[in-house]
This record gives C-alpha cells, structure tokens and sequence, in this order.
C-alpha cells in the first residue's frame, strides 16, 4: 500500500530532528573510523563504475570502456582528490586483477591451452619483436639525444599484453571460452615472460654496461628457467594434488567451504608466483587452469553452485575497481609538448605492433584479426617498466624522465582504449 506524501514528510522531519538533537546531547568523540573513508570511496568508484558501464553499453561500446572513462572524469576533473592514491583501495584493484585472472584460467582448460601452444608462442614472438623494433624507431625519432640505453628500454616498455583488458571484454561479449580466447591468454603468458626477459637485459646493460653480456643472458636464462618451472609444477602437481584436497574439503559441514578452499589455492599460487619474481597473475591463472569442473562435482552434488559461479560476484565487485582506479591516475594535463608526441608515437608502435600477432596464428579456424587486437592493450608490465626506468641510470643519466614516464602512462591508456572497440569490431565482424 502506498504511503501518503504527508505521512512520508512527517516521517523525515521527524528523523531530522532526533538526528540533530542526539548529535547536540552526544556530540561526536573526534575519533574517526579507519574503515570510514575507505566505504565512502568504494561507493563512489562502484557507483561511477556501472554508470559508465551502462553509458558505453547504450553506445554499443564494451562496459569496461565506460569504466575507464569515468575514472578518467573522477581524476582529471578533480571531483575526488587522493582517490587514485588510496593505497588500501589500490589493494582493492590488484586484488580484482588476480580474481579476473582466475576466472578466466577456470573457464580454460589445460588441454585446450595445449592445442594451442605453438600460436601462442608464435603470436608471443611476433608481437614482441614488432613492437620493440617500432617503439625504438620512435624513441630514436624523438628522443635523438637520449642514450642508446633509452631507446632500448622504451621500445621494450611496450612490449608487453595486460591480458586483464582483453579477458574481461572477451567475457562481456561471450568469447572468453573461443579458440581465439585460448590462443591470446596463452601468449599473454608468454609475452610476460619475453618482456621481463627484455626488462632484465635492459637493466643489467645499464648497470653495468663492461659486463652487460654475461650479466644479462645469465639473468635472462634464469628467468625463463623459473617460469617453466614455476608453470610446469603448478600445473602438473597441482592436477595430481588437488583432487584430494577437493575431496576431503567436500567432507566440511560449512557453507562456503568451496569458494574458501579455491580462492586459498588461487592466493597461494600467486603468493608463490610474487615471491620467485614472476607476476603473480600468472599463479593466478595456472590456479584456474588446474582447477577443473571435477572438483566442484561433490559440492554441485550437494546442491551447492559450482566454484566458477562463486567468484563470480566478488570479480563483479573487485574488477571495476581496477578499471576505474586506471583512469583516475591517468593524468590528461601532463600530455602537453613533447610529451604528448612522445606518446603518440609510443601508442602508434604499441598497437601497429602488436597487430603483427596475426602473423603468428597457425592454429586451423582461428581468427587471425580477433588475436591480434585482443594483445593491443598494455599494462601492469608497461607501468613496471615506467617505474624501473626512472630508477635506472645510464651514464649518470635517468634512462627515462618525468616526460618518458608520463608518455608510457599514456600509451598503456591510450591502448586500454583502444582494445574494447577494436576486440568488439572483429569479433562481430
């Protein structure tokens, strides 16, 4: 029964009063919940989030580009200052990246990777040597006057896939389980692998260039030797152990107890990954691969939703907090001068780039143009690479300043949003 507008008008008057009078009898101690803020500023990305989401979808455009723009409104139009520096709310978006990360390996199988591995190793190559060669031609165009080192350095700053862009519009257009969606994730992996390669050649050049070589292939062959073996164990131990686990976690008379267990082996596989020097995403994605539809069987048996439909709403609650978080901390005013052409160029060789990837499809029915523009968008890595630069010297010098580092800034965005439309146009094409 509906409620008369007086009734209703009486009724807020009412609390207004007790509101402010219990505030003059027992005025506040001064003392401020920690947790306070941080509510606040999850209301408003998550509310700036779906509301962006929702204006990109009435375009015809991914929901992930809405959320990247509204972070770009939030930040550039200071309506929120200090909210892309919140580090609590930053653990809120690396944490989202991980739960995406999962997801998407439980949506894939081991095998299904398996089928694919040489396009993923082929597309991995072919996008990284492209994008390498075109970002140091723009950095030398640019840059003349900078080292050597430099140019190195920034065309392998835009080698490097972020995976997140690509998984979660995939998801949103209903692909994430294609051929296609197989190939990019595993390249993405390997593309990893081949930029933190790159990172620590680079490094160990510039740290002491008398005895790059041996510095830099010596650490280069360790860490594709920790990778393979970090993956090979994750993945062969992990199928060999887990069901057991599962079976005995099945005898546990508490609700959650699938989704507790999951996301434990999920976080310890990143752990592990972070702590050997690898991106903890990978741990995250090789945890989804091993976990399979058998290991949820005895819970579905119960009654109990399978494991993938569990972290589905912590993913809805977690990754637009990493989208929106990216376009708050991209700085438009910065991109002036210089900066601005650096940028440009830097994104022209990042997505000309990694158009290359098509060349590297081998696998029969897979869409060459659907590969190479879901391994466009960079990130995480590209933004590891900004802050190692600033740290590296190469005679006495930065090998990248505050402009080079606002331009890698910019092209990681730049390519953010870029990929949704294009991954949305060749999917539909």
């Amino acid at each position: 029964m509906k409620r008369p507008a007086s009734t209703t008008l009486a009724a807020i008057v009412a609390g207004v009063i007790l509101l402010v009078t219990g505030s003059l009898v027992a005025p506040s101690s001064g003392a401020a919940d920690a947790v306070g803020p941080l509510l606040l500023s999850l209301a408003v990305i998550l509310a700036a989030a779906k509301l962006g989401g929702h204006m990109a979808a009435r375009l015809g455009q991914a929901p992930v580009l809405g959320e990247l723009l509204a972070g770009v409104l939030i930040g550039n139009l200071g309506l929120w200052p200090g909210l892309g520096a919140d580090p609590v709310v930053d653990v809120f978006a690396r944490l989202g990246v991980v739960l995406l990360m999962f997801e998407v390996g439980l949506d894939s199988t081991v095998s299904e990777l398996l089928r694919v591995g040489r396009s993923a190793v082929l597309v991995a190559l072919c996008g990284t040597i492209a994008s390498f060669g075109l970002g140091w031609c723009a950095s030398r165009a640019l840059l003349p006057s900078a080292p050597a080192a430099t140019h190195v350095f920034l065309g392998a700053a835009i080698t490097a896939t972020s995976v997140g862009i690509s998984a979660r519009t995939l998801k949103d257009l209903g692909a994430a389980g294609s051929a296609e969606a197989r190939v990019i994730l595993g390249a993405a992996v390997v593309d990893d692998v081949f930029a933190l390669v790159v990172l620590a050649v680079v490094g160990a050049w510039a740290a002491n260039p008398a005895a790059a070589g041996a510095i830099a292939w010596g650490q280069a062959g360790g860490l594709v030797a920790k990778t393979l073996g970090f993956l090979t164990l994750a993945l062969v131990v992990g199928r060999q152990v887990t069901p057991r686990g599962f079976q005995l976690a099945v005898r546990l008379r508490t609700s959650g107890a699938l989704l507790a267990v999951g996301l434990a082996f999920c976080f310890s596989l990143a752990w592990a990954a972070g702590a050997i020097g690898l991106a903890p995403l990978v741990g995250a994605f090789a945890a989804g691969l091993v976990l399979e539809d058998s290991h949820s069987a005895g819970f579905v048996e119960r009654g109990e939703r399978p494991l993938a439909d569990l972290v589905s709403p912590l993913t809805s609650f977690l990754i637009p907090v990493f989208f929106v978080l990216i376009g708050i901390r991209t700085d438009l005013h910065a991109l002036g001068g210089g900066v601005l052409g650096l940028a440009s160029a830097l994104s022209a060789a990042a997505i000309l780039g990694k158009l290359a990837c098509a060349l590297g499809v081998v696998t029969p029915g897979t869409r060459r143009t659907v590969v190479a523009a879901a391994m466009i968008p960079r990130g995480e890595v590209s933004l590891i690479f900004a802050a190692v630069g600033t740290s590296l010297t190469a005679g006495g010098v930065p090998l990248i300043d505050a402009q080079g580092y606002s331009a890698i800034v910019a092209m990681v965005f730049a390519t953010t949003l870029v990929t949704p439309a294009a991954l949305r146009w060749a999917i539909r094409r």
